[in-house]
């Protein structure tokens, strides 16, 4: 049988993850359906044929994008030639929003329906996004509550909202009553709280917060404090401060980290919402490069919260400290504000509670419906 090509792309490591929420479903119910694209290790053991790894795409910050504009540009060609050679009438395109829109326009052109996962967070910036999304995609998939009708609003056509990937990836294990989430009360913990640090799973989010995260945690000597470790960061980075964490996991390790921990420390990214669904108040920090920064507030017309976890609460959940309000003594007064307070320390656990209620979206089955939208094309190619 001849199978009918369909291009994905995840350009990040986040991408992936959000890919394998609906990757396997997908694959298992269309085995005439060949994917080609970019991706990592995990989708290359699914069954995608990786025309460039993620690790070469992934980046992160002006600075860092600037100098592998030459790259994208020599990637977007191929891809759009790949596309043509093999008559792919079909594309999953996942977040990584400035090479994804760009690509989005080409294949329009090409007469490619694209499905588009992870809208980009045009709300936050570049609002004009929205227009382009209206005019190049076929479905627009959101993961944010809001984001639904804010599409909508802007001219895309078809929008479904989808249950945040971080659900698919955690369901199990936050539905499995033999572990459950901690319950943990003020009383119970006492002066010895169980301290997570999360400090980010890039270089420059280790080398910024770590130092900050273990002079903090030294003024609660009492602490049981653990770490989570990224493989994505130079170990050199971690060992001057490993001697501190009495317990430490490895990045696919996580969920047990956070059943573990009453409070945690975090950079600011997707592992606050992740933090929320398990219930773990945590501080949220972030440090980058001056002229990331000066970017940032040149350019971006959004003063809500950065973290997902809040995003998704549309309110100040987990307290924030961004550039030079991430300090130790900002986050010792966090700490400390909870720790001695049973009343904001549970009221911060109501919350949290109700944020697997806030990432369940309409469209249940993605895979299914990416998988119907791929049929309907070769369909019409073959009535053609």
């Amino acid at each position: 049988m001849l199978k009918e090509n369909c291009l994905i792309i995840a350009g990040e490591k986040s991408g992936e993850e959000h890919a394998m929420s609906f990757l396997p479903d997908l694959l298992r119910s269309n085995e005439e359906i060949s994917l080609f694209g970019v991706g990592g290790d995990e989708m290359e053991k699914s069954g995608v044929e990786l025309l460039f790894h993620l690790k070469d795409f992934s980046s992160w910050g002006f600075s860092e994008v600037i100098h592998k504009i030459p790259f994208y540009f020599k990637a977007l060609s191929k891809i759009v030639e790949e596309v043509k050679s093999r008559n792919c009438k079909t594309a999953i395109l996942i977040d990584f929003q400035d090479f994804n829109l760009r690509l989005a326009k080409r294949l329009k052109k090409e007469g490619v329906n694209v499905l588009y996962y992870v809208a980009p967070q045009a709300w936050a910036w570049k609002a004009w996004r929205a227009e382009v999304l209206g005019k190049t995609v076929h479905t627009l998939f959101t993961i944010i509550p809001f984001e639904k009708k804010w599409f909508l609003d802007r001219g895309v056509s078809q929008v479904k909202s989808v249950p945040h990937p971080l659900w698919f990836h955690y369901q199990s294990i936050l539905e499995n009553k033999s572990k459950g989430i901690s319950k943990r009360l003020l009383a119970d913990i006492g002066d010895e709280p169980r301290v997570l640090c999360l400090p980010g799973s890039r270089n420059f989010e280790v080398k910024n917060l770590l130092p900050i995260f273990t002079k903090a945690l030294s003024e609660f000597p009492k602490a049981k404090v653990g770490i989570v470790l990224s493989p994505n960061v130079k170990k050199e980075l971690y060992s001057p401060y490993l001697k501190y964490f009495s317990h430490q996991w490895d990045h696919d390790q996580i969920s047990d980290a956070l059943l573990w921990a009453d409070l945690a420390l975090a950079a600011s990214g997707t592992v606050t919402l992740t933090c929320a669904l398990f219930e773990v108040p945590t501080i949220v920090c972030y440090k980058t490069s001056l002229l990331n920064e000066y970017i940032f507030h040149t350019f971006l017309n959004y003063d809500g919260p950065i973290s997902l976890a809040n995003i998704v609460h549309n309110e100040q959940v987990f307290p924030e400290y961004v550039q030079e309000r991430a300090t130790e003594y900002n986050i010792v007064l966090a700490l400390k504000e909870w720790l001695s307070d049973e009343s904001k320390y549970q009221a911060v656990k109501e919350k949290l509670a109700l944020t697997k209620s806030l990432v369940h979206g309409e469209l249940n089955n993605i895979g299914e419906f990416m998988g119907d939208v791929i049929n309907l094309r070769k369909e019409n190619n073959i009535e053609r």
